[in-house]
Parts: C-alpha cells; structure tokens; sequence
C-alpha cells in the first residue's frame, strides 16, 4: 500500500511535516482492554507507527462487549497478540511490540519509561496504577528538558458510565465525581509520595450504579481480576470514547510540537 494514499485524510488536516512526525513518535500504552485497544487502534488509523502494547490478559467473552480485538473467533488468545495482528493488518510497516505482561512493582524495572516519547495508562488495578502514574509523572519531569521530552496521560474509571457526552479532559488533581480519582489521591495522600509532574486524564463525572440484576450474574468467562474491588458494569460506546480522546491527546501533542 502507498502512505500518502492511505494518510491522504491525515495530511490534509496535519500537513506532511506532521503525519511525518506521528510516524517517529515512540508510544507506550499499558493496557489493552475497553479504553487501550481504542486508544493504540486510533493513533495507528492516524500514522503513528512506534507503538508498545503492554497487558497480561487472554481474551474473555465477557470482552466481547468492548474490546477491539475481542470477537468470538479470538476468545482465549493473547490480547496484545491479538492486538498486534489487527494493528499490523491496518499498517503492516508499522513497528509493534507486543508485551505480555503485567506493570507490577516486580516488573516496573522492565520498563524505562524515558524511552517513549507518549506514555497512554489505561490500567484497571488501583495499586498498579497508581505505581505507574509515578513512574509516568517522574519520566516526565525528568526528560523536560531534552530534545524529545516525554508525555503521559492517563484514564480513570469509564466503568458505569452511560453518557458519553459526560467525558471530559481534566488535570489529575481537578477531576471531580470520579471514585476511581479519588481514591488514586487518597492512597498519595496516605503514602506521602506525589506523582512528580501535573498529567492530564480522561474521565467522567457520571455515577452509575450496576443494575440489581448483577448481584446474581456469574463471570464464568475466565477475565483475569487484575486485583479489581469488583465487577463493574461497562459499555463500548464509553470506554471507546476514553481511548479514542487518551489518543486525540497523543495526536495533538505532536501536532503543536510540529
């Protein structure tokens, strides 16, 4: 396939020097599921062509209601694997690498996060997100000054959520009616340590509550808990909308620093 035929759309509103520039562009993201898959499909659809997938989930039936690579031909595959297929079948020049894996306090020293230019967090778990964030934040503050300093967004709870016009952009410490958030500051606030650079996230302000139904529907379909609280109802038409702003964030980037 030809690239200017295929980004024609792209260049005509960033102009080459900048779909040039998406190509270069170093992008991990951590975490393929509803908000992930979104978020690493957008950027490759927009010409980025450096990406890292990170996430140590096997596609679940239960996914099928959300997640890109999730369909009834895929269920037990490896998600980043699966993921990287349908990446590649958009671009095969693309460079993707696929890790299988958790981000945990055993694995964070597998990651030097001063080597990516756009750093996307679309992690479930509290305790790993919230390790991550500091991580970011601290590759962050500490690339500021470099010729290709680094950058980090982040998404919170898109969990029982119904309305998408409720996603908002916000910097982490002005987000307000997300629990996911707030119980980020609270667990900073009682460790004493601070994210080291502001950052900013996707989020909604909408409270939902599962149906009473849920009490009594079994997950048999074999999703790693990844240290969730609990299982909390969620929709495509959020959590897309959560990965696709997490890349509008990565793609404008680029595009003011062009």
């Amino acid at each position: 396939m030809n690239r200017e035929e295929v980004f024609n759309r792209t260049a005509r509103l960033t102009g080459r020097a900048t779909l040039s520039a998406f190509g270069e562009t170093k992008v991990i993201i951590f975490g393929m599921g509803g908000v992930g898959s979104w978020a690493a499909e957008t950027l490759v659809r927009s010409g980025f062509t450096q990406l890292t997938i990170v996430d140590a989930d096997c596609i679940a039936v239960s996914n099928i209601n959300r997640q890109l690579p999730a369909t009834s031909t895929t269920v037990g595959q490896i998600k980043v694997e699966a993921m990287k297929a349908r990446l590649l079948d958009i671009n095969p020049d693309a460079n993707i690498e696929a890790i299988h894996a958790f981000y945990t306090a055993s694995t964070q020293a597998d990651y030097d996060l001063r080597n990516y230019d756009i750093i996307i967090d679309a992690i479930d778990s509290l305790s790993d997100k919230a390790l991550l964030i500091l991580n970011a934040t601290r590759a962050v503050a500490e690339t500021a000054h470099s010729d290709r300093p680094s950058r980090f967004y982040s998404s919170m709870g898109a969990a029982l959520k119904l309305d998408p016009s409720r996603v908002s952009v916000a910097e982490f410490w002005k987000v307000k009616g997300c629990p996911l958030a707030a119980a980020l500051r609270r667990k900073f606030k009682k460790s004493g340590e601070f994210p080291a650079r502001k950052f900013k996230c996707v989020y909604s302000d909408e409270l939902v509550s599962n149906h009473p139904d849920a009490d009594v529907m079994a997950d048999n379909s074999g999703a790693m808990s990844f240290n969730k609280v609990a299982t909390n109802g969620a929709m495509m038409h959020i959590t897309a909308i959560f990965g696709i702003t997490l890349a509008s964030l990565a793609i404008r980037d680029v595009m003011s620093a062009s």
